[in-house]
C-alpha cells in the first residue's frame, strides 16, 4: 500500500493529465443537485458535495442501454440479422465516489457475476472502470453507513482512496487499477507511510462518530421467511406508498431491469431499461394475472429482497450500503431504517414489533 500527497494547486494539471488515459466521471452540479457526469476536457470533478442525487451505478450499468439493432427490410443484404451494438470499454474512472456507492457495486456483483449467469455488459464496463473515491468527513444526517457493511472511510471494492487534508489531498492506493491512474496523473510524492495511516484512522473514527442513524441486522437470518412474509406490520409499511419507484431508481444496490424491442419501419433495436418492482407491470403475467397486484405485495418485495432474501441466498449482509438516498428522498416518508428494525425484531405471531 501507498499513499502520495497531491497539492490542491497542482490539483487540476494533474486531472488535465488524466484525460489522455481515461474516460473521467465525477460529481457536476445541475441546478440544486449534484450527479455523477462524464467530465468534458478540462472539467474538474466537483468534491465539494456530500452526496450525489442518483448513485453513479449508472456509469457501470446505464438505465437505458442499445443490445442489438435489427432490419426487417428484404432487400438488404443482412435483412433479418440482429447486429450486436459496438461498446465502448475502454479505461474509464470514477473521481470522487463515496465509498458507500463503490460498496454497492461489489453487492450488486453477486447478481451481475454468479457462477451460472454473468452479464457481459456489467462486467465489461466494471473490468474497465476504476474507483476513485473521496472519503466522507460530514456523513448526512441520514446515513447509517456503519451499521450496513460500510462507513466513511470503507476500502472495499475502491481502487484509490483520496482523503481531504487541508491543502492537499492524501491518495491511498488500494489495487493494480489504483496503481496505474496514480501514476498517470503524475501523483507521486509519497507520505511518510505509518504516521498517516495513524492520522487517518483518527480522521475516519471522526466521521464514523458523527453517524446518529443506524439499522439491526443481527437477527434478519434468524427470523423465519414465512412468518416474516406474513407479519402484519406490511399494511402499515405500505399505506402511505405511492409506487412512485423513487426508491428504486435513487438506489445504487437496485438492479432490475426490461428488455424491450422498439421498431419504427423496417428498422429497430433492442434496449435494456431500468425497471422497478415498485410498478404494477413489473410482474404481470401474459395471462392477465399479477401475483404481485396490490401495493402491499410490491413494497413487502422490496423489502423482503433487500433485507431478507438477500441475506438467504447469498449468505451476505443486507443489500443496502446506508447512502439514506431513499431515506431522504422517498415522498411519503418510508424509512427502510424503520422497516429494518420491524424484520429484525419481528417475532412470530406478534401483532407488530417496535424498532
Amino acid at each position: 500500500m501507498t499513499i502520495v500527497q497531491i497539492d490542491k494547486e497542482n490539483w487540476e494539471s494533474s486531472i488535465k493529465k488524466l484525460f489522455g488515459a481515461y474516460r473521467l466521471f465525477g460529481p457536476v452540479k445541475e441546478a440544486d443537485f449534484h450527479n455523477f457526469k462524464q467530465l468534458e476536457a478540462g472539467q474538474l470533478p466537483d468534491l465539494s458535495c456530500l452526496n450525489t442525487r442518483l448513485s453513479p451505478k449508472s456509469i457501470i450499468y446505464p438505465q437505458t442501454e442499445v443490445m442489438f439493432k435489427y432490419t426487417l427490410d428484404e432487400n438488404e443484404e443482412d435483412h433479418h440479422i440482429l447486429k450486436e451494438v459496438d461498446k465502448d470499454y475502454s479505461p474509464q474512472a470514477v473521481m470522487g465516489i463515496r465509498p458507500c456507492d463503490a460498496k454497492a457495486f461489489e453487492l450488486v456483483r453477486l447478481n451481475f457475476d454468479s457462477p451460472d449467469y454473468k452479464d457481459p455488459y456489467w462486467l465489461n464496463a466494471y473490468t474497465a472502470t476504476t474507483l476513485v473515491g473521496l472519503a466522507c468527513e460530514s456523513p448526512c444526517k441520514t446515513c447509517f453507513c456503519t451499521t450496513a457493511g460500510c462507513g466513511p472511510y470503507h476500502e472495499e471494492a475502491l481502487d484509490v482512496l483520496l482523503i481531504d487534508h487541508g491543502d492537499q489531498y492524501w491518495a491511498k492506493v488500494l489495487s493494480d487499477k489504483g496503481d496505474a491512474f496514480v501514476t498517470a496523473a503524475g501523483w507521486t510524492d509519497a507520505v511518510d507511510e505509518q504516521p498517516a495511516i495513524k492520522e487517518i484512522e483518527t480522521k475516519k473514527k471522526t466521521a464514523e462518530d458523527k453517524i446518529s442513524a443506524f439499522v439491526k441486522t443481527d437477527n434478519l437470518r434468524q427470523v423465519d421467511t414465512n412468518e416474516l412474509y406474513n407479519a402484519k406490520f406490511w399494511e402499515e409499511v405500505s399505506f402511505s406508498c405511492i409506487n412512485c419507484g423513487t426508491c428504486t431508481y435513487v438506489c445504487p444496490t437496485c438492479w432490475c431491469f426490461d428488455i424491450q424491442d422498439e421498431n419504427r419501419g423496417s428498422q429497430g433495436c433492442r434496449i435494456r431499461n431500468w425497471d422497478s418492482c415498485m410498478y404494477p407491470l413489473f410482474t404481470l403475467h401474459g395471462s392477465g394475472h399479477n401475483p404481485r397486484g396490490t401495493k402491499l405485495h410490491r413494497v413487502r418485495q422490496r423489502f423482503m429482497h433487500k433485507l431478507k432474501y438477500y441475506v438467504d441466498k447469498y449468505d451476505a449482509g443486507i443489500q443496502c450500503v446506508g447512502c439514506g438516498r431513499c431515506v431522504r428522498l422517498c415522498p411519503v416518508n418510508i424509512d427502510i431504517r424503520r422497516v429494518c428494525g420491524y424484520m429484525n425484531g419481528h417475532v412470530a405471531s406478534a401483532e407488530a414489533c417496535e424498532v
